[in-house]
């Protein structure tokens, strides 16, 4: 679901470019720092995650806020977390800039998603992140263990650990990650998403994840 005007509010490739432009960005591999681009990406991972009105969405790493948009279009709060001291600074004017009907529906937590444990706003029922290749297991890990309103989720991750993530007993690829993830939420691959969507492109293919949080 998305509301009107999303489409005018979405980044595209010029739109990323500029933005880290204006802040002297060069994005870095120490803290997998690659934007997604392409508009299409981002409503598409919406849409798969099953973002609605009702939701509280629990963001990771949004960035420049390729994802964010998409998300807030589509959900009724969203919280995001980011530990690069430009980016967390810069997000909360773009989302005012693009979607100002929505900006009070934001909260921007300046911090490390390793270390997170207080959330402002609503409880977050849906996780939706373009996980950091370099953490991502480490990190999604973390929040389901300290943020049991996460019911459901559906996060980016490079191609190989989505596969072990959602790998079952007796996969060639599965192992602790998939033993980890599997006693919190119960995981699937949901889609593949290629490298070209993203700026600076990656040197590997990434992966959609979809998690069910189990019972206790």
């Amino acid at each position: 679901m998305t509301v009107e005007g999303d489409t005018d509010a979405l980044l595209g490739p010029a739109d990323v470019r500029e933005l880290a432009a204006a802040l002297g960005l060069r994005p870095t591999k120490q803290r997998g720092q690659n934007f997604v681009i392409d508009a299409n990406t981002v409503r598409r991972i919406v849409r798969t995650a099953g973002v609605g009105e009702d939701d509280a969405v629990l963001e990771i790493g949004p960035g420049l806020g390729s994802l964010t948009l998409g998300l807030l279009a589509a959900a009724r709060h969203v919280t995001a977390v980011e530990i690069d001291d430009a980016l967390a600074g810069a997000l909360p004017a773009t989302v005012a800039a693009r979607l100002p009907g929505r900006a009070d529906r934001f909260a921007l937590v300046h911090d490390d998603a390793l270390r997170v444990a207080d959330l402002p706003g609503p409880a977050p029922q849906a996780l939706v992140a373009n996980l950091p290749y370099n953490v991502a297991v480490p990190v999604l890990l973390h929040l389901l263990a300290t943020f049991p309103s996460l019911r459901r989720g559906l996060v980016m991750v490079q191609s190989e650990v989505a596969d072990r993530l959602a790998a079952a007993p007796g996969s060639k690829v599965y192992g602790v990650p998939s033993v980890k993830a599997a006693w919190y939420a119960e995981t699937r691959r949901a889609g593949s998403v290629g490298r070209t969507v993203f700026w600076p492109a990656p040197r590997v293919d990434s992966g959609l994840v979809s998690l069910t949080r189990r019972p206790p």
